[in-house]
C-alpha cells in the first residue's frame, strides 16, 4: 500500500496542476510548471513547435526505445462572439458535453494571461416553461456571464476573440484517498509520469525512454505525432484515464472499479466520426500483465468504444510501434468534477517503472 508522504506528495503535484487553466493549444502554463518540477529533479527538457514537452532518458541502445507520454491540455471553449451588452458566446474545444454545462463556473484567460472569472448562465427557473424544463441547452445558445458592462468593457478587460476558456479550476479530497478535480483528464496521467521519470532516474540498465508531455489531445489528438516522427521510438506507453463503472448509471459498461488498481485497455474503438482505436501489441500486454504479478499489483482491463486516445495515431507512426493505452479508473469523465484514487495512480506509477524494467534483450517486437 502506498505510504502517507507519497499519497501526500502525489496529491499536492495533482493539486497544483488541476488549478492551471490549459485550454488545448494554449498550454505553456502547464508546460512550465512542469518543466520546472523536472528541472527540480535534474532533468532537462526540449519543446517544439508545438509546444509539445519532452525529457529523453538515454538508456541502453541495444534495447527498443521506448515513448511514455500523457497529455497536458484540457477541454474548454474559445470566444467567438462578444455580444453589445457583454454577454459572450463561445465555441467548444473538445468533448465538451452541453448537458453538464448550465451554471458552471468558468474562467476566461485574457491577455495578460490572468483568469476572469464567469459563469455559464442559465434561464432564470421561474420563467421557464413546461416544455422547456428537461431540455439540454445547445451550445449555439450557451452564453458567459462575466459580469461586464458592455462589449467596450470586454476588450478593455483583454478578452477577444479567440481567448480560452475553461472550467474553473477546482480541487478538493474526498474519502479514501478520492480526489475531486476540474482537470484530472489528463493532468492525473501528467503526474504518474513525472514520478515515473524522478525513478527511471534510478535504475541502471534500462532503454532510452523519452518522457513526453503532449498537446491538443483534446482537440484532434495529434499533438504527439511531431514527436513520434522526430524521435522514432519502438514503444509506446500513452497513459490517461479508464472509464470506471462502479456508479449506478455505468455498471453495464466495465468491471473496473474506482481504487482497485491501474488499467490497461485490451480494445478501444471511437466509431463516431473515425474509425481509430487500438488494439495493443501482445508482447507489450504480457510485459504489463508480468509487472503487475510481480509487484502484486491488481491490474484492471478495459474494453471500450467511443473512447479514443493519442495513441490511435501514433501507432502507425514510421514502421509502426507497438502501442499500449495504461490508465487509471475515473469517473465523470470531462465534467468540472471529475474523480480519481490517489492510489490507483501510485500503483500505476510502480506498475509501468516495472514494464520498462522489464524490457530487456529478450524482448520481442515483432508481432
Amino acid at each position: 500500500m502506498p505510504n502517507t508522504k507519497e499519497i501526500n506528495s502525489f496529491s499536492k503535484t495533482l493539486e497544483d496542476l488541476v488549478l492551471i487553466s490549459g485550454l488545448s493549444g494554449y498550454e505553456i502554463n502547464v508546460r512550465n510548471y512542469l518543466k520546472k518540477y523536472l528541472k527540480k529533479n535534474s532533468l532537462n527538457t526540449t519543446s517544439d513547435v508545438l509546444g509539445n514537452l519532452i525529457c529523453t532518458m538515454q538508456g541502453d541502445e541495444s534495447l527498443p526505445s521506448v515513448i511514455l507520454f500523457a497529455h497536458m491540455d484540457q477541454l474548454g471553449f474559445v470566444v467567438k462572439k462578444i455580444e453589445n451588452n457583454g454577454f459572450l458566446r463561445v465555441e467548444r474545444v473538445g468533448g465538451i458535453p452541453e448537458k453538464s454545462l448550465a451554471s458552471q463556473d468558468i474562467v476566461i484567460v485574457n491577455n495578460n494571461n490572468e483568469l476572469i472569472k464567469g459563469i455559464i448562465g442559465n434561464k432564470s427557473h421561474h420563467a421557464t416553461k413546461p416544455d422547456e424544463k428537461y431540455n439540454v441547452t445547445p451550445i449555439k445558445n450557451i452564453y458567459v456571464d462575466a459580469g461586464f458592462k458592455n462589449k467596450s468593457d470586454v476588450l478593455k478587460n483583454g478578452i477577444e476573440i479567440g481567448s480560452p476558456v475553461t472550467y474553473a479550476p477546482y480541487y478538493k479530497k474526498l474519502s479514501n484517498n478520492n480526489v475531486c478535480g476540474s482537470s484530472l483528464d489528463d493532468r492525473a496521467g501528467c503526474v504518474v509520469i513525472l514520478n515515473v521519470a524522478i525513478s527511471l532516474m534510478k535504475l541502471k540498465k534500462r532503454p532510452t525512454v523519452h518522457i513526453v508531455f503532449s498537446v491538443q489531445e483534446e482537440f484532434n489528438l495529434r499533438g504527439i505525432l511531431p514527436v513520434i516522427n522526430s524521435l522514432k521510438p519502438e514503444i509506446a506507453i500513452q497513459v490517461d484515464l479508464s472509464l470506471s463503472s462502479d456508479t449506478s448509471d455505468m455498471t453495464d459498461t466495465s468491471d473496473i472499479i474506482l481504487g482497485k488498481g491501474p488499467c490497461i485497455s485490451l480494445f478501444s474503438f471511437h466509431g463516431r466520426g473515425t474509425l481509430n482505436g487500438v488494439i495493443p501489441h501482445k508482447s507489450i500486454v504480457e510485459v504489463f500483465e508480468k509487472s503487475a504479478k510481480l509487484k502484486k499489483i491488481n491490474l484492471q482491463r478495459s474494453v471500450a468504444s467511443g473512447i479514443l486516445t493519442d495513441a490511435s495515431y501514433v501507432q502507425f507512426a514510421n514502421q509502426g510501434i507497438a502501442t499500449i493505452d495504461v490508465g487509471f479508473p475515473m469517473r465523470y469523465s470531462h465534467s468540472s468534477r471529475e474523480v480519481c484514487n490517489l492510489n490507483d495512480l501510485i500503483d500505476l506509477k510502480n506498475l509501468i517503472l516495472t514494464a520498462i524494467n522489464k524490457i530487456d534483450k529478450n524482448f520481442k517486437l515483432v508481432r
